[in-house]
């Protein structure tokens, strides 16, 4: 048996090859089923990731209204595709959303404020926008 710790690529590609056989006791259950659960992280964090970025531009053009660039509005766009493909390939995200909104409008204050040198405390505590709004094409805050 190949080592996870040592190889992990070979190790999948073993592991692999035992499902595709059906030599399931053979299979490192433990160490697959922390493969498993990290991929289910991972595409959590990667919605997260795709709303963080959206959320920062949105917010972004709000408050630098006077410096709205093409960039800004083409990463809205490209954002808003990027989380709306990562959801559709993953519908179980969608009743963890209002937590993963949460999460992402902090940590786009946080780059809002470091990008823009506006004070952490100008931006709203919560997000003042509903998820609907925020990936609604027609949307750029005022």
């Amino acid at each position: 048996m190949i080592s996870y710790d040592k190889d992990f690529y070979s190790w999948t590609q073993e592991q692999a090859e035992l499902l595709k056989h059906g030599r399931f006791s053979e299979l490192d259950i433990d160490n697959l089923i922390e493969e498993v659960e990290t991929m289910g992280r991972s595409e959590k964090r990667e919605l997260e990731s795709r709303l963080t970025v959206l959320l920062l531009h949105l917010l972004k053009w709000k408050y630098q209204d006077v410096r709205q660039r093409r960039s800004w509005e083409l990463s809205i766009i490209e954002q808003r595709l990027k989380f709306e493909e990562t959801l559709e390939e993953n519908p179980g995200l969608k009743s963890k959303l209002d937590d993963i909104l949460k999460k992402a409008y902090r940590y786009a204050v946080i780059e809002a404020s470091k990008e823009t040198k506006i004070s952490i405390k100008i931006f709203p505590k919560l997000c003042p926008w509903e998820l609907d709004k925020i990936t609604d094409s027609e949307f750029y805050p005022d």
